[in-house]
């Protein structure tokens, strides 16, 4: 099963438009970052200028540039921006109604999975951009996680 990559190459674009000269970006130059193509680049920033984080310039010396202060813009942010889909899914077709497991299983789920995107929405609600920048583009990194 692929993961999808979207979050992580927009938090990557938005990182990248959070430097100090603060000058529009072109999606060729982000995606000679990110290592991919520009027209992937334009599809992630039409979700991201969609959501207001990004706007852009046209014309020579145009490009792309944050529409908001870094630290104004958090992971969930982001996340919602280019994320289409529910992090979790049911069951493609319906259980069997009169197997026992079949019967309860997706009530079940459903508030387990609920939690768990709960979870996940607030822990990304707790990181900035600029702390992302500040991570990436110097000594003090963001903690470490530890597998449980």
């Amino acid at each position: 099963m692929a993961i999808n990559s979207r979050f992580a190459i927009a938090i990557h674009i938005l990182t990248m438009l959070n430097d100090d000269n603060q000058e529009p970006k072109t999606s060729e130059y982000l995606a000679d970052s990110v290592n991919t193509n520009p027209v992937f680049i334009r599809r992630i920033m039409g979700g991201l200028r969609k959501a207001g984080l990004v706007d852009s310039q046209p014309g020579a010396g145009g490009g792309a540039f944050l529409a908001r202060p870094p630290d104004q813009i958090n992971l969930l942010d982001i996340y919602k921006a280019v994320e289409e889909e529910q992090l979790f899914s049911l069951h493609t077709h319906q259980p069997n109604q009169y197997c026992p497991c079949g019967e309860n299983i997706q009530p079940i789920l459903q508030g387990v999975f609920g939690k768990a995107e709960v979870a996940l929405e607030q822990s990304l609600a707790e990181t900035t951009l600029a702390q992302i920048k500040q991570a990436v583009f110097s000594q003090d990194k963001l903690p470490k996680f530890t597998n449980r």
